[in-house]
């Protein structure tokens, strides 16, 4: 398989067992090598006493994303660290997507960032994430033994 069906056959793998994506209502609408789209509705349940989108559920997006695009290789991948600088507020009704984009990517340890924006293209967070290769594959390639 090409390295676009690679993608999508990993982020398939990794979103048929992702409760934590479904639970919060994310959709993968686009997966490529390195990069990943994740999108989600703000519900009332996730606004926070300010009335505006809980910064958790942000870094939820962002994260996972992030997630999608470093494991979209067919290498398996955690975070081994991450930061986010919360730009403008989400509010309930709004449709954020977190575009995923590697930065950099060595043996082990790679650097993506992540942009988060509602559905007028308004900037609600900028995220930084490293991933760690730790192993192992999401799905048989028809390369690996």
């Amino acid at each position: 398989m090409d390295a676009q069906q690679l993608a999508q056959a990993c982020a398939e793998a990794m979103y048929s067992n992702d409760r934590a994506c479904k639970g919060l209502g994310m959709e993968l609408p686009i997966v490529s090598p390195g990069f990943a789209e994740m999108s989600m509705a703000v519900r009332p349940e996730m606004l926070n006493g300010h009335d505006v989108c809980h910064g958790g559920f942000i870094f939820a997006l962002a994260d996972t994303a992030f997630a999608y695009a470093c494991n979209s290789q067919n290498l398996n991948a955690v975070a081994s660290g991450a930061r986010i600088e919360f730009l403008a507020p989400g509010r309930d009704g709004d449709i954020l997507t977190a575009h995923a984009e590697v930065k950099a990517q060595g043996g082990r340890t790679g650097l993506y960032d992540v942009s988060v924006t509602n559905q007028d293209d308004k900037q609600i967070a900028l995220f930084r994430g490293n991933s760690h290769r730790i192993g192992g594959t999401l799905v048989d390639d028809g390369e690996s033994s």
